[in-house]
């Protein structure tokens, strides 16, 4: 069982790696890209692979190879702002609720059981109804529907940590309430919800990618995976590799985040001592003694 603990978590370092090569696409995007991915070339459209277009082109002959790292860019960059804001609102709301408890902590987790309760698609499907479609809007009604769940999990950590004794001894000492909360709660929930959004991402990437393949989130020109596939779906048969490369991408990138995600939270579950380990400190503990 440890063997399969520690090859987990080799499994889940390792995917830093696999996250980090898009991250760099997505930071250098705009430097690394062979061509200009909005640019149509119809003389062009649907080439395979060459030294020009080194994955080939699109219906509209567009670099295949241009729009998929631009489409990391999108993809990330949506990624990162609906985490932080969802990370910020739900961990402020989970705090609150959880050191001030009462009757604020049982109408705010109403509220954010209510969030729960519906499926999160359908509440961005619902913001992006009355907002209509677009990127930000698409942002908007991500960070929405992924606030309860930040939220109910900052308050289960908060309200495991409200009666320790450390916070016991702040208020005894007279200190803030803001202090107690924004320098020693907060902190203390952030550490437990990073290791919960680095696996969300992955989900979070899906989310944005179905979403535009609907229709309701990127909009034409900008580059973005799910986009592209729909796109492409009338070329099937013919070009399947324009179906192939975007989902490939996708998948590659959930499975990345999900490992990290794994990962994470293995580091912090507990390790079995070796015997060589368990023989020194005793050896140590046996010569303090005698000192």
């Amino acid at each position: 069982m440890s063997g399969i603990l520690r090859n987990l978590r080799r499994l889940g370092i390792s995917s830093l790696g696999l996250v980090s090569v898009f991250l760099i696409l997505a930071i250098a995007g705009p430097w690394l890209v062979p061509h200009d991915p909005t640019t149509q070339d119809l003389m062009a459209s649907s080439e395979s692979f060459s030294a020009t277009h080194w994955l080939g082109t699109d219906h509209l002959g567009r670099d295949t190879a241009s729009r998929l790292i631009l489409g990391a860019q999108t993809t990330l960059v949506a990624v990162a702002i609906v985490v932080c804001l969802a990370m910020c609102v739900g961990g402020l709301i989970g705090t609150i609720s959880g050191y001030v408890g009462g009757v604020v902590d049982e109408v705010l987790m109403r509220f954010v059981d209510f969030g729960l309760s519906v499926p999160s698609m359908i509440v961005a499907l619902a913001v992006i109804g009355v907002f209509g479609p677009g990127y930000w809007n698409m942002v908007l009604a991500l960070t929405i529907a992924w606030v309860p769940s930040y939220a109910r999990l900052s308050r289960a950590t908060v309200a495991a940590t409200v009666h320790q004794p450390h916070i016991e001894s702040l208020r005894v000492l007279g200190a803030s309430h803001s202090r107690i909360v924004f320098r020693h709660l907060a902190p203390t929930a952030l550490s437990a919800v990073l290791v919960y959004a680095s696996a969300d991402a992955g989900v979070l990437a899906l989310a944005i990618a179905t979403l535009s393949f609907l229709g309701l989130g990127v909009q034409p020109p900008m580059a973005e995976w799910g986009q592209m596939l729909v796109d492409a779906l009338p070329y099937m048969e013919g070009s399947p590799r324009q179906v192939i490369l975007p989902g490939l991408a996708l998948t590659i990138m959930v499975i990345g985040f999900n490992l990290l995600g794994e990962g994470l939270a293995l580091l912090k579950a507990p390790r079995k001592i070796k015997a060589r380990t368990l023989l020194r400190r005793r050896s140590e503990m046996k010569m303090k003694e005698q000192a």
